[in-house]
């Protein structure tokens, strides 16, 4: 898994509730989640530029099996691995190539929702 200054979810087999005080501020922050099988999944949520909270796999497509993930540098996330620059507004708008893998979220009240089915369908990144 990629090293950062990751929040670990401690809740197995649980849907992710963030809130949304946590993520408002531009600034991404990532996360491990373990999956009822133990296995970790890791992602990160950033408010854009365009004001939208948005949340991707901290992999790519091309790049995920050397485990490096991605790093933010302005508004931009950059991979760790080719160097590549994603502007924040693109996160879950463009997918596939170098691009961070969108993962499905959803503001519910004043938390940020994430399914644990949807972390799951990532969990091959990593």
């Amino acid at each position: 898994m990629p090293k950062t200054n990751a929040q670990t979810i401690s809740a197995p087999g649980q849907d992710v509730q963030i809130p949304l005080s946590e993520v408002g501020d531009g600034k991404a922050k990532f996360y491990n989640y373990t999956l009822a099988d133990n296995q970790k999944v890791s992602f990160f949520v950033v408010k854009s530029s365009d004001g939208i909270i948005r949340a991707a796999f901290n992999a790519c497509d091309v790049c995920y099996e050397h485990r490096r993930g991605y790093r933010q540098e302005g508004d931009d996330m950059v991979c760790n691995n080719c160097g590549q620059h994603f502007p924040s507004d693109r996160v879950n708008e463009v997918k596939g190539g170098c691009n961070p893998a969108p993962l499905e979220r959803k503001v519910e009240g004043d938390h940020l929702v994430i399914k644990a089915s949807d972390l799951r369908q990532g969990a091959f990144y990593f």
